[in-house]
């Protein structure tokens, strides 16, 4: 396509400089090469507008843009739209027309990322398939996903979500389905909808011109989706004999009519997952062998990317389930938002399913290796081998995952992406090289962190900036990597406790503004080195701050006004305002307070109060400097209790985690800690267990021991049944006291295996739960959990 075809199907008008071929789509500068073929389409988002990166797009290469606004750059092509997101619509929808192999969309309230992920893998052994990269079922994420279908491709499978009223018939007319699954409907989003009822209505319009459509028949909305769709679109199954596929869940095994199928799942909500795949698979022809063949792999391994510490060091991006080209892509875009190392590696195997010339493919990995800069490439598989000459000279290239284990290469101090085909057993290479530590571990996921985020973004006025708290190791959750993933995600400053935690920011590529809440006097030198900021909190602190630094640094000046922990007092502002007028080199970069009780309905009049002398005491500094410094106060409480707080800046903190304090807001827990069942301990009736014998057995028992204690942030209190965990979805109490490594759960009556998974809070259950049973709050759960207990960052 031309650039000059391209404002035929916007309809916008065009600055067009120099006519030429256009091939590459993005909303974001940093996925783009910066070549003639790539086109930058500006987007306003909740907080940041691409219009304000289109002269880091110039500056990168890139020539062709699509705009809300008229460019001041005359060298570029600008087509000039009304809506640009509409207008990158439109282009992928164009694009989706090319195509007339089938597509297959998947819409629900959940399950629809792992529905994706698992059918692509039963269809991949029958067909060469595009998916959607990750859970890209956005507004912004279907059309990249669309974007990418090539003639190469036999079936597309795109999944799409929508949080509000009138978001589907967008994503419908872009994806364009032949066959449809619906997952199911569940409370996610219902704040965005009236009813539940017209929730479902919005998700099935993405199916109002497909042929056929994959449902659950013996699920309680199914009675309006067959009013809305009609019988001869539907294919049902069901777990009673009334559906044209009758299914039975046994054991290991799904029988579907007369067919049995080996499955190794026993959650129901899985299960409901992987039988729509299985029907979808047979309704499109795929051979029962090949159907269990792909149900082998399906259910043994994890179905998302995951961000690991390593050995020496290093950071492992495990992406060892999937290897198709679109994945890689989506995996090194992924890492653009770590900067811990600044070293990056690529191990990545043969690709399996490509209908594209070894040739034409292994060219584009090494083109993409080199536009994102990786310092070392290490091929693995016969087909890497025949085409080495593509890649950089210093690669380093192994037959198998044996070869490369047994003369592993040495790593330190890097980002390694490990990406490849199933069969190649990739995961046996990560476990190597990752951290070694006990069978506990914290997964943080960075969709639920976006998702809290932008659910906090939303109640904020366009132009207040925010700034979240990543002290106390980003509570609990990984400092680096939060701080990062923050840093990627836009935030405006990062807020931390002490000057070593923002110098560690800083010397792993954080480069945004960071405040220091509590900064030690010692450290004063130190801050115009690594560009920090400090609150400044009394006379004595203000004075010694002005003898130690004397280039212009910016400052946080902190007002008391009733939490009574740190800041100036009312008294001390006449003299405050005489030292900030006299030393100008000092300048203040924003005024705060901190509310003690903004979650507290009982407390609303004294919080009132505080934000009246705060407003006051502002106001006072204000006149006195003749600049106006940002304004602040909002903690995650009152961002959702008090609007009219909101002054210039609010400052994030546990609500980021999936905690929110007032218990108005519909957030997504961040974090998951899990153990494993160490061994199961036969006791007969009277038998005692732990310190002080304080368990005992009131009739023959089965106790588990887990791998998880006080020094883990397991606490004592949490013993003797006054805490629950989850083993195979029953929960099970704690018997006897938590020792310091380790605690016991009476399993008794269920059944529990060595080796089996537990969850010690998530969901359900979940960490206000286990806080309330330990007679705390959630920021002292999290920022209790020792840091020998294992980080993994996940993204689904």
């Amino acid at each position: 396509m031309q650039f000059s075809d391209l404002t035929k199907i916007l309809k916008g008008s065009a600055h067009i400089r120099k006519d030429g071929e256009i091939q590459n789509f993005s909303v974001d500068t940093r996925s783009l090469a910066g070549g003639p073929k790539d086109v930058f389409i500006a987007l306003k988002g909740l907080k940041k507008d691409g219009h304000d990166y289109v002269e880091e797009a110039i500056k990168k290469g890139i020539r062709n843009f699509v705009l809300e606004h008229k460019s001041e750059h005359e060298e570029v092509n600008a087509i000039y739209v009304e809506n640009s997101l509409q207008a990158f619509q439109q282009i992928a929808a164009h694009h989706r027309k090319r195509f007339d192999y089938p597509v297959i969309g998947i819409t629900g309230s959940n399950g629809k990322t792992i529905v994706k992920e698992w059918l692509s893998i039963l269809l991949s052994q029958n067909y060469y398939l595009i998916k959607s990269p990750k859970s890209y079922n956005s507004q912004t994420g279907v059309p990249i996903s669309v974007l990418n279908m090539t003639q190469n491709h036999e079936i597309g499978i795109f999944e799409a979500g929508i949080s509000q009223k009138n978001e589907m018939s967008a994503l419908a007319a872009i994806i364009q389905p032949d066959l449809g699954i619906f997952t199911m409907l569940g409370e996610a989003h219902d704040d965005g909808f009236p009813s539940k009822e017209e929730k479902l209505r919005e998700k099935l319009q993405l199916f109002q011109d497909c042929k056929k459509v994959v449902c659950q028949s013996d699920q309680p909305w199914y009675g309006q989706i067959q009013a809305t769709l009609g019988d001869d679109k539907l294919i049902t199954w069901s777990l009673q004999d009334t559906a044209d596929y009758h299914v039975f869940w046994g054991q290991g095994s799904i029988k579907i009519n007369d067919t049995t199928f080996q499955v190794h799942l026993s959650d129901r909500a899985l299960l409901q997952n992987i039988t729509h795949c299985i029907v979808t698979s047979i309704h499109l022809g795929v051979p029962t062998q090949k159907i269990q063949s792909g149900l082998d792999v399906v259910t043994g391994l994890p179905m998302r990317l995951e961000l690991k510490r390593g050995v020496n060091g290093c950071y492992i991006l495990d992406d060892t389930y999937n290897n198709d080209l679109e994945g890689l892509k989506v995996a090194m875009d992924y890492m653009e938002g770590q900067k811990q190392n600044q070293s990056k590696t690529l191990i990545l195997s043969d690709i399996v399913h490509s209908r594209k010339s070894h040739e034409t493919l292994y060219k584009e990995i090494a083109k993409l290796i080199e536009h994102k800069k990786f310092e070392r490439f290490i091929g693995i598989g016969p087909k890497m081998i025949a085409h080495k000459h593509l890649f950089p000279s210093n690669a380093i290239f192994f037959e198998s995952v044996k070869e490369i284990m047994a003369m592993t290469p040495s790593f330190n101090q890097e980002m390694i992406l490990i990406k490849g085909a199933r069969n190649f057993q990739l995961e046996r290479l990560v476990k190597k090289l990752e951290e070694r530590t006990h069978g506990t571990v914290l997964e943080v996921n960075f969709e639920a962190l976006q998702y809290n985020l932008n659910t906090y973004r939303k109640l904020l006025r366009p132009s207040t900036k925010m700034m979240v708290m990543v002290k106390a190791n980003a509570y609990g959750s990984g400092l680096l990597e939060v701080g990062n993933f923050l840093q990627h995600q836009h935030v405006d400053y990062l807020g931390v406790a002490y000057v070593d935690e923002a110098i560690q920011l800083r010397k792993n590529g954080v480069k945004i503004p960071i405040m220091i809440m509590n900064p030690y006097i010692e450290s004063f030198s130190r801050f115009p080195q690594f560009n920090l900021e400090p609150e400044i909190f009394s006379i004595p602190h203000l004075e010694k701050f002005l003898n130690e630094v004397s280039k212009t640094t910016p400052v946080h000046i902190k007002i008391d006004t009733g939490m009574h922990r740190l800041g100036f007092r009312e008294g001390d502002i006449p003299q405050l305002i005489q030292l900030l007028k006299t030393n100008t080199h000092i300048k203040v970069a924003s005024i705060f307070t901190h509310f003690s009780s903004a979650e507290t309905e009982a407390h609303d009049q004294f919080t009132v109060g505080q934000a009246e002398l705060f407003d006051n005491i502002y106001q006072q500094i204000e006149a006195a400097l003749g600049y106006a410094p940002l304004k602040h106060a909002a903690n995650s409480a009152a961002i959702a209790r008090w609007p009219q707080y909101q002054y210039d800046m609010v400052r994030l903190g546990i609500g980021l985690h999936g905690y929110d304090p007032v218990g108005k807001l519909t957030l997504s827990p961040a974090s998951k800690l899990k153990s494993v069942v160490s061994q199961i301990q036969s006791l007969t009736k009277g038998e005692t267990i732990g310190y002080t014998r304080k368990g005992v057995a009131t009739r023959d028992s089965q106790i588990a021991i887990i791998p998880i204690g006080y020094e883990d942030g397991f606490s004592r209190s949490l013993g003797n049944g006054n805490f629950y965990v989850e083993i195979n979805n029953t929960l099970f109490p704690t018997i006897g006291n938590v020792c310091m490594d380790m605690c016991m759960i009476d399993v008794t009556d269920g059944d529990v295996s060595e080796g089996d998974p537990v969850v010690i809070f998530k969901d359900y259950p979940s960490m206000k739960e286990l806080a309330k049973a330990a007679h705390t709050i959630p920021h002292e759960i999290l920022t209790n959990i020792s840091g020998r207990v294992k980080r993994i960052f996940i993204s689904e």
